[in-house]
Formats: structure tokens, C-alpha cells, sequence
């Protein structure tokens, strides 16, 4: 069974860079779609950036366009999600989602197989 593990959240300044990571155990990350999706207080989950298993990007919030990116390295069973010029909505708590369908190739929340616990980012303004 694959398991998730975000860390590196914290508060942080509007403007500011944040990277997050995310060690997976109990399987290889190869042949899943992986991806960060987010929770803001009040509202519904959001993917953030989605990256397939061959590594193409295909969903993206947005808000976040240029501004942030997902990076997978198999090797290490990591993914990282590196954040700059953040602003005060970027404020959530965000997860680390794996699919191995075909579904989940946009980590739909639908087809996501595996969801970490979640790193709390706060954004102040």
C-alpha cells in the first residue's frame, strides 16, 4: 500500500517561496499520476498542479500558473511542489494525491488512490 507523507508547510509572507515535499513508502511512485491538491478553509479541494506518471503536466489551477511547480523524482519516491510570489489565497492545507487509473491521470478527486494527511501553508498578507 502506498503511503504519503507532506511536510514543509508554514506561514509565510505574501511575495514569499515555499517548497513542499512529499515521501511516499510502501510502493514505488512509478506508474502513479501524482499531484498536489489543496484545501482553503471553507472550501472544496482543488487541484493544484497534476503531473501524469510519465511526467506530463495535465491539470493546473489557474491561479497558480507560473508561479508554482511539481517535480517528481521516482528514484528518491518524492514529489515536491515549489511555490513563489505567494499570495494570502494560496492559504490551505495542501496534500499530496496518487492515482494509478487512467481516471486519475488529472488527479481527479473521483480516482485519487492515495491521499497523504496534509501540510498546512499560511500565506499573510
Amino acid at each position: 500500500q502506498l503511503q504519503l507523507k507532506e511536510s514543509g508547510g508554514a506561514l509565510v509572507q505574501a511575495g514569499g517561496s515555499l517548497r513542499l515535499s512529499c515521501a511516499a513508502s510502501g510502493r514505488t511512485l512509478e506508474g502513479y499520476h501524482i499531484g498536489w491538491v489543496r484545501q482553503a478553509p471553507g472550501k472544496e479541494r482543488e487541484v493544484v498542479l497534476c503531473i501524469s506518471s510519465l511526467g506530463r503536466l495535465t491539470n493546473y489551477a489557474d491561479s497558480v500558473k507560473d508561479r508554482f511547480t511539481i517535480s517528481r523524482d521516482d528514484a528518491q519516491n518524492m514529489v515536491y511542489l515549489q511555490m513563489t510570489d505567494l499570495k494570502p489565497e494560496a492559504t490551505a492545507v495542501y496534500y499530496c494525491a496518487a492515482a494509478e487509473r487512467l481516471g486519475g491521470i488529472t488527479c481527479d478527486n473521483d480516482f485519487v488512490d492515495n491521499w497523504g494527511k496534509g501540510t498546512l501553508v499560511i500565506v499573510s498578507s
